[in-house]
C-alpha cells in the first residue's frame, strides 16, 4: 500500500516502482495546496507579493561530479563516457534504489505527474517524487502541467525519485560523494539524493532529452527561444547559465517560447519545459522588467534570496548565500509568451559568450564552418554559484554544443544535426560576447547590457543586413562596422584596451586555449571546420 492519498492519483500507482508502506501521498497539488504545505511544514517563507522564499543549504548549483549514468545497456557504444557520463554498475545502482525506496518509506512524499516537451509527437511523460512540498512546487512551476482529467491515465516514461535527506555512501555506492545524480536510461529511472538544489531536477530531464531524441532526428538545445508577435521569425539563444539565455529572450517587444531547453525538430521550434528558471543575483527592474514582475506572482519559488523578515521584502542584490540565486516560475507568468511552446524554423541563431578575458568582439557574424566550430568549442566562462566548487569569479571553460554536462551522446552527433538544420534552413548564426571588455574580469568592465540588447535588436530587424563586415584579425569573425545605438569602440575588443599590448598576450592566451580544446574533435570534423578557429598572430 502507498498510503493516504490526496489529490488526483494515477492509476499507475507508485507500488509499480517500488515505493511502498508509505505515509501521506500528495499527487499533483496544485499550487496553493503546496503553498501550505510550505509554510507549515517549515520548508519555506512567505515574501511581499506572495513568492515563496526557501533555502538549498550547502549545495546552491549543480554537482557536475556526482553524476552518473548506469552502465551495461545495449547502448554502452553510444554514450559519451568520460568526466561528465561517469559509469555506475547496474548492482550498485539496485543497492542505491533499494536503500532509497526504503528510505522513503513512512514518510509523506510529494508526486508531480507532469510532462517534458511542447510537441505532442515528441511528448515525454514523467513523474518527479520528493519529500518536500517546494520540490514538487518547483517541477510544477518547470514542467509542462497535465489537465485534471489527463492525470488518472498518466503514465510516466521517466521518474525522479528526488531524496534531499538520503545520501549515499561513497565507498560502497561507487558515488565520488554523498550526494548523486544518477541516470538509468533503461528502467527510466532518475535517483537524486543529498543535494536540494533543485536544478538538479530540471537537468535531470534534459539530458534524458538529450538521449532520446537524437535518434528521432531532433536537436536538443541549452538555449532560449522567442518570436517575433507580427512576422513569427523564431530567435535562438544558446549559452550556459549566467551568459543572458533569459536575459535577452525576456523582450517586452517580442514573445518568449522558452527560456532554457528546446528541440529543433522536421516542423520547427518547441520548448521543452513549461517555466522558466532565471538566475535573479542582482536583478534590475528596469533592465530586465520581465522577469522582475515575475518574480512577485503568488506561486514563484525563489531560490536563497534574500529578505528582510518584517517587512517581506527580498533583496536581489544580497549574494551572502550564493551568486546562483533563482526564480523559478511558469512561463505564464510572463506577459508575453507563445502557449503553444512552438514556432517555425529559427532565421537568427546566437551564440552567447561571457568571455572573460575581455578579448572577444560583442557581436559577429559567422559562416558555416566557423558556427561548427565555435557549437563544439562552447567557449564562456563559468559564473560564479552555477555549479559547485566555482569561487567568485569567473572561469574559462569550453563547454561543447553550450551544453556539456547534459550531453549522454558524443558531441558529433549534435554537432551534425545542428548543421544539417542550418543548411536546411538558411539560419544566420551570430556569436555575441555579453562578458568583458576593456581588459579581463577583475580589470574590465561587463558590457552594459543594454548595448547587448541593441546589438541583438539590429539583428532582428535587419538592420545589420547591409551594414559593412570586417574580418577580426585573430578570430577571423566577421565584425560589423556599425551597429545602431551602439558606439563604434567598443565593436573593436582592442581599442576599448588601455594596454594594447596586454590584450595582445590576453587574445593569443584565449586563441591558444581554442586550439588545444579542439584538438579533440580533430578527427569528427572536416578540414574546413577544423580550420575555422582562430589563429595565433
Amino acid at each position: 500500500m502507498t498510503g493516504n492519498k490526496m489529490g488526483i492519483p494515477s492509476n499507475y500507482d507508485l507500488d509499480n516502482q517500488g515505493l511502498r508502506n508509505l505515509n501521506m501521498v500528495y499527487w499533483t497539488l496544485p499550487t496553493p495546496a503546496l503553498i501550505e504545505r510550505i509554510v507549515t511544514r517549515r520548508e519555506g517563507t512567505l515574501a511581499h507579493e506572495g513568492a515563496v522564499l526557501v533555502r538549498t543549504g550547502t549545495h546552491t548549483g549543480r554537482a557536475p561530479n556526482d553524476k552518473f549514468i548506469v552502465s551495461g545497456s545495449k547502448d554502452d557504444d553510444k554514450i559519451w563516457w568520460g568526466k561528465i557520463n561517469q559509469p555506475l554498475d547496474p548492482q550498485k545502482f539496485e543497492r542505491i534504489y533499494l536503500r532509497m525506496t526504503a528510505y522513503f518509506q513512512s514518510r509523506d512524499v510529494f508526486v508531480q505527474d507532469t510532462t517534458a516537451v511542447a510537441d505532442p509527437q515528441y511528448r515525454l511523460p514523467i513523474r518527479v517524487v520528493t519529500e518536500t512540498a517546494w520540490h514538487s512546487l518547483f517541477a510544477r512551476n518547470l514542467f509542462i502541467r497535465n489537465q485534471a482529467h489527463e492525470l488518472p491515465a498518466h503514465v510516466p516514461q521517466f521518474t525522479i525519485f528526488h531524496a534531499p535527506g538520503f545520501h549515499a555512501i561513497p565507498e560502497d555506492d561507487g558515488t565520488n560523494s554523498e550526494n548523486f545524480v544518477i541516470l538509468n536510461l533503461d528502467k527510466g529511472l532518475v535517483l537524486i539524493g543529498g543535494t536540494s538544489y533543485a536544478g538538479e531536477i530540471k537537468k535531470s530531464i534534459f539530458s534524458v532529452l538529450n538521449y532520446l531524441l537524437p535518434p528521432r532526428g531532433v536537436l536538443p538545445m541549452h538555449c532560449s527561444a522567442n518570436l517575433d508577435n507580427q512576422t513569427g521569425q523564431v530567435a535562438l539563444f544558446f549559452g550556459l547559465s549566467g551568459t543572458g539565455k533569459t536575459t535577452l529572450s525576456s523582450d517586452p517587444d517580442r514573445l518568449l517560447i522558452g527560456d532554457d531547453e528546446h528541440g529543433w525538430g522536421e516542423d520547427g521550434i518547441f520548448n521543452f519545459e513549461g517555466g522558466c528558471y532565471a538566475k535573479v543575483i542582482r536583478l534590475e527592474q528596469e533592465l530586465e522588467p520581465l522577469i522582475w514582475d515575475a518574480t512577485r506572482h503568488f506561486g514563484t519559488v525563489l531560490e536563497n534570496v534574500s529578505m528582510d523578515q518584517l517587512s517581506r521584502r527580498v533583496d536581489f542584490n544580497d549574494p551572502g548565500l550564493t551568486e546562483n540565486t533563482r526564480a523559478a516560475y511558469p512561463i505564464g507568468f510572463l506577459k508575453g509568451y507563445v502557449p503553444s511552446g512552438r514556432g517555425t524554423h529559427p532565421k537568427h541563431v546566437f551564440f552567447l559568450t561571457a568571455d572573460a578575458f575581455g578579448v572577444m568582439p560583442p557581436i559577429s557574424r559567422l559562416n558555416s564552418e566557423q558556427a561548427m566550430y565555435y557549437f563544439l568549442s562552447g567557449y564562456t566562462s563559468k559564473l560564479a554559484g552555477t555549479e559547485k566548487g566555482l569561487g567568485s569569479e569567473p572561469q574559462a571553460t569550453f563547454s561543447t554544443c553550450f551544453a556539456a554536462p547534459f550531453l549522454p551522446l558524443r558531441p558529433s552527433v549534435y554537432a551534425k544535426l545542428l548543421g544539417e538544420k542550418l543548411a536546411l534552413h538558411g539560419s544566420q548564426i551570430w556569436l555575441i560576447n555579453t562578458g568583458w571588455t576593456g581588459g579581463p574580469y577583475g580589470t574590465g568592465r561587463r558590457i552594459h547590457l543594454p548595448y547587448t540588447r541593441a546589438m541583438v535588436s539590429a539583428v532582428l530587424k535587419g538592420e545589420l543586413d547591409d551594414v559593412p563586415l570586417r574580418i577580426d584579425p585573430n578570430f577571423g569573425v566577421a565584425i560589423p562596422e556599425h551597429v545602431p545605438g551602439v558606439t563604434d569602440e567598443i565593436l573593436e575588443p582592442r581599442q576599448t584596451w588601455q594596454d594594447k599590448e596586454a590584450y595582445d598576450r590576453q587574445v593569443n592566451n584565449l586563441i591558444t586555449r581554442f586550439q588545444v580544446n579542439f584538438t579533440q574533435f580533430s578527427g569528427e570534423v572536416s578540414a574546413a571546420v577544423a580550420s575555422a578557429g582562430p589563429l595565433t598572430r
